[in-house]
């Protein structure tokens, strides 16, 4: 399935925007590595650790709930939208390789459309939001920066388009509404450290 050319233009600048202008030094050392999961081990660690002590069995069905959301999520992006769109990744696209910065080394051969990082991660961060604030209130929002750090990297180091990252957003944010809600329905957490 083909961009209509009009729309592939437009993100094309959008692109050349947050790639090329709105580049600088400080953005060009610290979000390329805003990509890579082992920066970020030590939080999902501390998410494993946290429902575990304060939550106990719930907190174990908590972590499993945590991981069907990543693999959904994974799966509809990765097999079923990118395999059906097809859209190569900006850097892999002659056109859009002359005015590209590409701030990684490797470009991976897999279809651009929609982005499974930001899908994965806003995922992840709304079945955070859902199934925490109830616990430790609205500051869990702040998950949601978190995720759009790790979505605009993607634009930024030059491996997605904006309409990739704004797809894998809507794609990770309704995964993870259906699957927080239903974890919420059907387990639930009681408050910190009640392990029933």
């Amino acid at each position: 399935m083909a961009f209509p050319e009009a729309i592939q233009k437009l993100d094309a600048y959008w692109l050349y925007l947050v790639n090329r202008r709105w580049s600088n030094p400080v953005f060009d050392t610290v979000v390329p590595w805003l990509r890579y999961q082992e920066v970020w081990y030590p939080f999902y660690i501390f998410l494993i650790a946290f429902a575990l002590i304060n939550f106990g069995k719930r907190g174990a069905w908590w972590i499993a709930g945590f991981i069907a959301t990543i693999g959904l999520s994974d799966t509809v992006s990765s097999r079923l939208i990118k395999l059906s769109v097809e859209r190569l990744r900006p850097c892999n696209n002659v056109d859009v390789l002359q005015f590209l910065q590409l701030r990684v080394t490797h470009c991976s051969g897999g279809y651009s459309f929609t982005s499974s990082h930001a899908a994965n991660h806003f995922a992840m961060a709304t079945f955070i939001a859902i199934t925490l604030q109830p616990i430790v209130g609205n500051k869990i929002k702040w998950v949601y920066v978190w995720a759009a750090s790790i979505a605009y990297a993607q634009v930024y180091v030059g491996v997605h388009y904006p309409i990739d990252v704004m797809g894998g957003t809507l794609v990770g944010i309704a995964i993870g509404w259906v699957t927080g809600n239903y974890f919420n329905k059907k387990i639930g957490l009681k408050g910190l450290g009640t392990h029933a």
